[in-house]
């Protein structure tokens, strides 16, 4: 069986939704994650597995394949780890897939089984909603942010385990303690000053502009590179 539900992709402000798949079947035991996935979101693999055997629903020993599509589109970061382990605990049958199709899943796992708050859920949010998805699961530390989205249904989990209960799981809900993020101080640095950057004219051009006129600016690229 194949089971599906959805996550999104971000590039800065913008997103796109993506399919999650995941396949189970009898061959020799092993966790294969495709569709361009970076380095972060490949370790997934690792936690959604942990995650899964402390909540209470291991992974079976056979042969899972997981696919994010689009295949072509590139995928960042670990936000991906809740809809990745609800697909394939439904393959499994641990939850009806019919429960999961519709629902926009996000939110790092921890080895615990905890789903820890991630960063960018309100555009994530209103991409996918823009995309004409409704029903979203979030992590409970991300509430605040998600709720600020119109016309949305919103459910906060703090583990796997609750977000397969929610699915229909029938499983005794476990006490964990709820990741909340806290805010971290920034520490005191020298104020720089743009005359002291050597080349790149017209990102400072950009930059100058951007202050002047109090406008957002998004610069994209590994350090030294020239727009």
């Amino acid at each position: 069986m194949v089971a599906r539900t959805l996550s999104v992709a971000l590039l800065g402000l913008s997103g796109a939704v993506v399919e999650v798949e995941a396949h189970i079947a009898d061959a020799i035991p092993g966790f294969q994650l495709i569709g361009l996935p970076d380095a972060a979101l490949s370790d997934a693999k690792d936690r959604v597995r942990a995650a899964a055997a402390n909540g209470g629903s291991p992974l079976p020993a056979k042969k899972i394949v997981v696919n994010l599509s689009p295949a072509a589109l590139p995928k960042h970061g670990s936000t991906y780890d809740l809809a990745i382990a609800v697909a394939v605990l439904a393959a499994e049958g641990v939850i009806d897939h019919a429960a999961i199709a519709d629902v926009v899943h996000l939110g790092e796992l921890s080895l615990d089984g905890r789903v820890r708050p991630m960063q960018g859920v309100l555009p994530a949010i209103v991409a996918a909603r823009a995309a004409g998805h409704r029903r979203f699961v979030v992590p409970r530390g991300n509430e605040a942010e998600a709720r600020l989205v119109p016309d949305v249904s919103v459910e906060t989990v703090t583990s796997l385990r609750e977000a397969l209960i929610r699915h229909g799981a029938e499983l005794e809900p476990q006490e964990l303690e709820a990741i909340v993020p806290k805010a971290v101080p920034v520490p005191a640095t020298e104020v720089g000053d743009l005359s002291d950057v050597v080349g790149n004219p017209d990102a400072v051009e950009a930059l100058v502009v951007a202050a002047a006129g109090a406008h957002h600016l998004f610069m994209l690229g590994p350090p030294g590179v020239r727009p």
